[in-house]
C-alpha cells in the first residue's frame, strides 16, 4: 500500500498555481489523501522548499506548512484550510 497525497488544483510535478504563493491569495491548496495503511495513529504533513530561497542558489530549507496529529480517517485539506481536526 501506498500513502498518496494529490491535489486536484495542479498534477504531480507541476509549478503550484500563484493562487496558493505569496504572490497570489496566499492559502493552501486542496489535498486529496489515499492509501492510509490499517493501524495508522495519526498523520503528519511537511511542506519544505529544500532550495530556498533560490534554486540557483540556495542557502536553507524553508518549512512552509507543517500538521501534525491529524486522525488516520482524515481523507483531505479543503482550500484555504483554516480550522483542521486534530
Amino acid at each position: 500500500m501506498t500513502l498518496t497525497i494529490t491535489s486536484p488544483a495542479f498534477k504531480a510535478e507541476q509549478t503550484i498555481p500563484s493562487t496558493f504563493t505569496c504572490e497570489g491569495r496566499d492559502i493552501s491548496p486542496p489535498l486529496a489523501f489515499s492509501g492510509i495503511p490499517e493501524g495508522t495513529k495519526s498523520l503528519v504533513l511537511i511542506v519544505d522548499d529544500p532550495d530556498a530561497p533560490d534554486p540557483a542558489a540556495p542557502k536553507m530549507t524553508w518549512v512552509h506548512w507543517l500538521l501534525y496529529n491529524l486522525p488516520p480517517d482524515t481523507r483531505g485539506i479543503g482550500e484555504e484550510a483554516a480550522d483542521l481536526p486534530a
